[in-house]
């Protein structure tokens, strides 16, 4: 099984390392890989392209103008980057939310993380899409790693799960866009994990939009935030695997109220309720109850 810390003392780049490692497993051929990859690549930036362009709401309308309305906004910060990540990243997710085709990264509710961090920063550095092969074969191997020790989706392990997961793999994906080292790359995958430790899963309704649209923007930049920190030397004081055991376990302690099940959070607000209510054809009377409270211990 392969750990952080085996990819972590992997050899440079530690993307042909994790090939060779995955055509060893699969009998693949590596040229076969990488153009699969690229496809993916292409797939992520058309499903970005779509949702720049469309302000059409979701089925529920909770959201389908966000990317959109952020992409033809002023840049009032002067911070370029920092908006292309996130309107790429909402773009992917609101295509989602309204049944468009998407890459699952490592799932369809995380799925603008990476595209909006990776893609995001090529873009502001005029880096074709080819060159990001390489560092998407990284990010496949560091989900990977994570999903050999804990869970990846939001119902088994909270969203720490999905979205750390994902913030954890474009973070290490920037760091060797950027030339950094295997080190570099998976200390940075460590530090988007750490900080993402006991985020819950609490989409309003059971519906992939609220927060995950905004979620996705706001972890992509999470990810290049790590990713810088990385590239700076800077390294997570928690062993990665130490790292990655204690989120697996936070997950394990998570009450399934918080797990994707809408039962509370966000989705037992007030307007939660309404729009569940909504949804299944009920008058807001006949929802179920307020604010749920859970048990101290």
């Amino acid at each position: 099984m392969t750990t952080l810390d085996d990819i972590l003392n992997a050899p440079h780049p530690a993307s042909e390392w994790i090939l060779a490692q995955d055509c060893a497993e699969t009998g693949l051929h590596p040229d076969d890989i990488r153009a699969e990859m690229l496809r993916r690549i292409r797939e992520m930036r058309a499903s970005i392209e779509r949702g720049l362009s469309s302000d059409a709401k979701s089925i529920t309308g909770m959201v389908g103008w966000n990317a959109k309305g952020l992409w033809d906004a002023p840049d009032v910060l002067g911070a370029p980057v920092l908006k292309r990540v996130q309107a790429y990243a909402m773009a992917v997710n609101e295509e989602n939310a309204r049944m468009g085709r998407i890459v699952a990264a490592p799932t369809a509710g995380s799925a603008g993380t990476i595209p909006g961090a990776l893609i995001g920063v090529a873009d502001h550095l005029g880096i074709p899409d080819e060159r990001l092969v390489n560092p998407m074969i990284l990010a496949a191997g560091i989900g990977k790693a994570i999903s050999k020790r804990m869970f990846i989706s939001g119902a088994a392990g909270g969203c720490q799960a999905e979205i750390g997961s994902s913030a954890a793999m474009a973070a290490a994906a920037i760091v060797e866009l950027m030339g950094g080292t295997p080190r570099a790359a998976v200390h940075a995958a460590s530090m988007a994990l750490m900080n993402t430790i006991g985020l819950v899963c609490d989409p309003v309704g059971g519906y992939v939009e609220v927060p995950c649209v905004s979620r996705n923007a706001f972890y992509a930049v999470h990810a290049v935030s790590a990713a810088q920190l990385a590239l700076a030397q800077l390294e997570s004081f928690i062993p990665p695997d130490e790292v990655l055991g204690a989120m697996a376990s936070v997950g394990r302690m998570m009450p399934p109220a918080l797990r994707e099940t809408a039962d509370g959070g966000l989705a037992q607000t007030p307007t939660g309720l309404a729009v569940t209510a909504r949804m299944e054809g009920k008058k807001d009377s006949e929802g179920p109850g307020g604010m749920i409270e859970l048990p101290l211990a």
